[in-house]
């Protein structure tokens, strides 16, 4: 079952997909008979890391990932984590493998090239023997920022900035909730463009605007008020 949607939530947590029906756009790893899609289906988690510019998905494949195989879900983020935060996560897989469910876990590691070879080297031993499955997540040629060891051990999965269908089908979403006033088109063109590919600029933006316009009384977003503010 899906949960319920907390209109206080940010409007990017409030539209992030709750399955892989639901995501938009990186049809050709997701899509029927595609590689990625593949994998959720076989029942068997494998390391991956996923490769693509902000704003694409990476982040939302990663807890789908989890949720199609009931995994526990441990983020890192390696621009603010270290050895502490994976020495934790490895307790977690260890306790969750041990636990009455013997349930699996996925680690996923945003950023990943930020980590140091030593610390990357740290999920290594844990790959190896199945205590959890990694997902890297990169904004950076993983044949470069990604220590050899650990690329050898995961499949790379190259995500591609959105297209503008892609994006316009987000602000439709977005007007479904109700979470924004009436937009003409040329407004929605000009955001489209502004995004460039990038779900969570868009959702943000869209985000900001609706509450100006709310504070201001604005019924409709014409592509005049948009240039204004």
């Amino acid at each position: 079952m899906k949960p319920a949607v907390n209109a206080h939530q940010p409007l990017a947590e409030r539209l992030r997909p709750a399955s892989l029906a639901e995501v938009i756009g990186q049809q050709h790893v997701l899509g029927p008979g595609m590689p990625l899609r593949l994998a959720f289906e076989s029942g068997r988690p494998h390391s991956c890391i996923l490769w693509g510019p902000p704003g694409v998905g990476k982040t939302t494949i990663a807890r789908l990932m989890a949720a199609a195989f009931d995994a526990q879900f441990i983020s890192i983020s390696a621009v603010l984590g270290g050895v502490k935060d994976i020495r934790d996560a490895v307790q977690l897989a260890e306790s969750a493998a041990s636990g009455l469910m013997q349930q699996r876990t996925i680690v996923f590691v945003d950023e990943v090239h930020r980590f140091n070879k030593s610390q990357q080297d740290a999920f290594l031993p844990h790959v190896e023997s199945g205590l959890f499955t990694f997902v890297g997540a990169t904004t950076e040629n993983p044949s470069f920022e990604v220590n050899s060891a650990l690329l050898s051990r995961a499949a790379v999965y190259v995500l591609q900035p959105l297209s503008t269908d892609d994006l316009k089908r987000i602000v439709a979403k977005a007007q479904g909730l109700q979470a924004l006033p009436a937009i003409e088109n040329e407004a929605i063109e000009r955001l489209v463009a502004y995004a460039d590919g990038d779900a969570r600029r868009l959702l943000n933006t869209l985000e900001t605007l609706a509450i100006t316009a709310e504070q201001g009384g604005i019924a409709r977003i014409t592509d005049a008020w948009l240039l204004q503010v």
